[in-house]
């Protein structure tokens, strides 16, 4: 599973690390490609099934940048492949030409709300929550994770005509508790990060995904497809994990929400 978040020549610095250019994305794609694996939606891979490609591999971005629903989305399905694109709902507006950002994330050039149904009209992607507000979920109470999870559900089924029931977490992160609420509210699957390899024993609400950074090369994707590189999800949260999460808890407490990339 691949976590893109942008596609463009001069982002803004703080999603600079996470950033490709259109010409390094094209070679990602292309080692993609080469690999034999087949790009899969989040959906039908929870589906399952006999139809379901012998080496599969997930192709996702999150948070809904400008180039998403334009130059990347066509890179992408112009080589037959699909996608599933995370949104922020709160970070893409309302409508056309709305530029108010209700989210924690820092100004970039965002996509629409009126261009999510163009992501799968025009290109076949698979569209799924990535919260309101971008928040990191599992700092905050029972009541506010029900609402970004709820709120941006309803926000995009609305904007889709259709309902809609997978998941990133911000940042990747969440827990137990942040699992279970997901799944109360109609969420299928819950997209982690983990930075390792996925596998179809992987757990439904924490699936693993490789975080591709700016350094990473096509020589990087090349391994991933051969199961090389990274290691392999499941597994359970190290003791860093844990007490990042603390402390994370602790910050939330005394200055409240707050982006952290």
């Amino acid at each position: 599973m691949l976590l893109y978040h942008a596609v463009m020549d001069d982002p803004p610095d703080w999603i600079g690390e996470f950033t490709l250019s259109p010409g390094q994305f094209a070679e990602h794609l292309e080692a993609i490609a080469d690999s034999g694996r087949t790009p899969i939606t989040a959906a039908r891979l929870l589906d399952g099934g006999p139809d379901l490609p012998a080496r599969p591999v997930l192709i996702t971005f999150d948070d809904g940048f400008a180039d998403l629903p334009g130059p990347t989305a066509e890179a992408v399905a112009g080589r037959g492949m699909t996608a599933t694109a995370y949104l922020t709902t709160g970070a893409i507006g309302g409508s056309a030409g709305t530029s108010k950002n209700s989210s924690l994330l820092p100004p970039a050039p965002m996509m629409k709300l009126d261009e999510a149904a163009r992501l799968e009209q025009d290109f076949g992607f698979e569209v799924g929550s990535h919260t309101v507000t971008h928040a990191q979920l599992d700092t905050l109470t029972a009541g506010e994770i029900k609402h970004e999870l709820t709120e941006s559900k309803a926000v995009l089924e609305d904007a889709l005509g259709h309902a809609l029931d997978t998941l990133a977490y911000p940042h990747g992160y969440n827990d137990a508790r942040v699992r279970r609420i997901a799944a109360a509210v109609g969420y299928t699957s819950g997209m982690a990060v983990r930075h390792a390899l996925s596998h179809l024993t992987d757990e439904p609400y924490r699936i693993a995904r490789l975080i591709v950074r700016r350094t990473h090369t096509a020589a990087d994707v090349h391994d991933w497809m051969a199961g090389e590189g990274a290691r392999q999800a499941p597994y359970r949260d190290g003791l860093k994990t844990v007490g990042w999460r603390y402390y994370r808890r602790a910050r939330r407490m005394l200055h409240g929400p707050e982006f952290a990339g």
